[in-house]
């Protein structure tokens, strides 16, 4: 069973020129509920004058309508986004650590080391909360700063973070730099790690890897996906980061793989259209452009 995680209210938008409003940001996320997708990533826990496309987070989720049956998740990247988070109606916090020391710091004002104490001393928090709490490694596979990371050292922090209580594992390509060979490499290197643990990946396609690298994920068991609506997405924070793998073309993957996915093609493709409307020069996804195969009746 293949989890697909919506993240373009969040990832999606954080990096747009144009700011969306309230409203615009709940007629996202309920149209991606419409559509099928019972895992949405809607706000990140961030300062809004660094983000301020992530302003108002607690504003949207207050404003959603019941929703039975989704998952609503929150980033979260120090211990006060936490905080904020459980004040909330979210089912589940995504704490971010990064494998990059000097991606850290730049990102959350940090080291790795110090990252994982705040995720260590949250996370049972959040667990006594009734929430569930997973761990992102971001810049997993590369880092803009640093180049190259040691799975070894992703291993470390995936072992430290199940240790402290995270109930599943994401592995972030945060800059899009990833091949199926680096799935592959990470995913020994953690295979003894994460014994039995749910894990799964967030990808960028900004070398045109991003779908090659899902397909390797998902042979080897992942059974997570992040990916946003369009492909919109990137880290305001990483040189030249562009779009996340669309959601709308990996259920296209999936499905043409015999994967149901319980998404509704037609309603994706409406969102798209609606975001087309308003960041046009956005929309990385090709299915918007392509068109479902075979054409529907």
């Amino acid at each position: 069973m293949i989890a697909l995680c919506d993240v373009g209210p969040r990832d999606g938008l954080q990096t747009l020129p144009r700011i969306f409003s309230l409203d615009e940001k709940r007629h996202v996320v309920t149209e991606l509920v419409a559509a099928g997708l019972r895992h949405i990533e809607a706000v990140s826990m961030v300062n809004p004058q660094r983000v301020p496309q992530m302003a108002g987070a607690e504003e949207l989720l207050e404003s959603l309508p019941d929703m039975p049956g989704v998952t609503l998740s929150a980033l979260a990247l120090n211990r006060k986004g936490v905080e904020r988070a459980l004040a909330t109606r979210v089912d589940e916090i995504r704490f971010v650590v990064l494998a990059s020391d000097s991606f850290s710091r730049r990102n959350q004002n940090m080291d790795s080391a110090d990252s994982l104490a705040q995720f260590a001393a949250i996370a049972p928090i959040v667990k006594q909360a009734g929430r569930r709490i997973v761990g992102i490694i971001a810049t997993a596979y590369g880092c803009p700063f640093e180049g190259e990371m040691s799975a070894r050292r992703v291993a470390a922090l995936a072992d430290a973070m199940i240790a402290a209580g995270a109930d599943q594992i994401l592995f972030a390509d945060t800059i899009g730099v990833a091949a199926p060979a680096d799935i592959l490499r990470v995913d020994r290197a953690c295979r003894d790690v994460l014994d039995g643990v749910p894990w799964g990946v967030h990808l960028h396609n900004t070398r045109s890897t991003g779908y090659a690298s899902l397909f390797a994920a998902l042979e080897r068991g992942a059974t997570i996906v992040d990916a946003a609506i369009g492909g919109l997405g990137g880290c305001p924070f990483a040189p030249r980061a562009t779009g996340n793998i669309a959601t709308e073309d990996v259920h296209y993957m999936l499905d043409r793989q015999g994967v149901a996915t319980g998404l509704d093609h037609d309603r994706l493709s409406a969102l798209v259209a609606w975001l087309a409307e308003r960041v046009p020069d956005q929309i990385t996804g090709q299915l918007a452009r392509a068109g479902w195969f075979p054409v529907r009746d």
